[in-house]
């Protein structure tokens, strides 16, 4: 896939901006503040409906406006071309449209135009804690399966409703158990279909992965991972569905103490190994940083693999954090990759000994002060 055209009113410092992409490299270049990230962050908004940088839409409307839209035109070789909206308002919250026609759910954009965003604060991936990770992984799956977008979306919603009826519950413990019952068997059977394709996505991701970590950084060093569950993962998702019931057997009465579902999917971990060292506990900030943008390439390439349509990469302030060599790899391997792609960068790289900016299949823009300017040749 990829975007033709895209329109912002009212985005952040985009009072109104309309500007046309080049179908496989756009370089976005510019000062600190001057509305990069804006432009990209934009059209996650049409592919994701939701900003990559900000917690809450509120704060992306230009300052004094009560409302913003984005409008984007997308084509691709599998999927006909079609329009994608994006309005939100103080007062009506979000809307998005396709061909002008409202979703009914916000969830059934995910996946029909698949991007890849690696950001300065993807380093929380290997840094932080399992929620961060559980994130990415839940964000990476959905885009390739509606049918594990639908039971992430049923779980959450059966163990919020388990959540309050343990919390609320004020009768005896053997009636409040038999009210459980029914909310044990629906989260069993969404949380082990979770389980299940997160553990053959990981597993075949590992390749993904160790391919271009090994390519990036220029090293020796053998990249792993380990999915952590409440039992032992497998693809067998009636395997799962046994341990699952025993699990909430075992566990039912610290649950009522505690007032809140702790078995689950939405405890697991994904562990990251460099050599056999956990990444987390011994990595430097430069094998962090590695190994981030190592995890969005393998997404990239995994994608690209997976599905009909070629998705879209963003890479939002990367090369900074780079030195010259690893710059001139990511250059190449960007220019051998078929797809869209989209680089902001505030500080000088020297983009012009490795690409051709000539104006169709490759663009160089200027931003400042929330202005773009396209310039073709460099």
């Amino acid at each position: 896939m990829r975007i033709t055209e895209q329109e912002l009113l009212h985005f952040r410092n985009h009072l109104k901006t309309k500007v046309e992409w080049a179908p496989h490299l756009n370089v976005i270049t510019g000062p600190n503040g001057a509305g990069k990230t804006s432009l990209i962050d934009a059209i996650h908004f049409l592919c994701m409906s939701r900003s990559f940088v900000a917690t809450t839409d509120q704060y992306v409307i230009h300052s004094d406006e009560s409302y913003f839209m984005i409008n984007g035109h997308f084509e691709g070789q599998i999927r006909a071309s079609f329009d994608v909206a994006c309005s939100y308002s103080r007062g009506e919250g979000k809307k998005i449209f396709v061909n002008d026609s409202p979703l009914d759910r916000l969830s059934d954009l995910i996946g029909m135009v698949p991007v890849v965003v690696l950001a300065p604060d993807d380093k929380k991936l290997t840094l932080e804690g399992p929620v961060e990770r559980r994130s990415f992984l839940d964000s990476f799956i959905s885009q390739i399966s509606p049918a594990y977008l639908r039971d992430l979306l049923d779980y959450r919603k059966i163990r919020r409703q388990r959540n309050t009826l343990l919390k609320d519950f004020k009768g005896p413990v053997s009636v409040l158990k038999s009210y459980l019952e029914p909310w044990n068997m629906q989260l069993v059977e969404t949380g082990s279909r979770i389980i299940a394709m997160r553990y053959q996505v990981l597993e075949n991701f590992k390749a993904y992965l160790e391919k271009d970590y090994a390519m990036i950084s220029g090293m020796d060093l053998t990249t792993g991972l380990k999915y952590q569950t409440f039992c032992e993962p497998s693809a067998d998702v009636e395997v799962i569905k046994a341990a699952y019931e025993k699990a909430l057997e075992e566990t039912v009465d610290k649950e009522i103490e505690r007032e809140q579902t702790l078995t689950g999917p939405h405890k697991d971990e994904v562990v990251f190994y460099l050599d056999d060292f956990e990444l987390r506990r011994f990595g430097s900030q430069g094998q962090h940083r590695l190994f981030a943008l190592s995890l969005k390439l393998a997404q990239l390439h995994y994608y690209s693999d997976e599905l009909d349509d070629l998705p879209i990469l963003m890479l939002d302030d990367v090369f900074g954090d780079l030195d010259p060599k690893k710059t001139e790899v990511l250059l190449k391997a960007l220019q051998e990759h078929e797809g869209q792609i989209f680089i902001t960068s505030a500080n000088p790289v020297p983009f012009e000994e490795y690409v051709k900016f000539d104006g169709d299949r490759n663009r160089f823009y200027k931003v400042e002060h929330g202005k773009v300017e396209s310039i073709h040749a460099i």
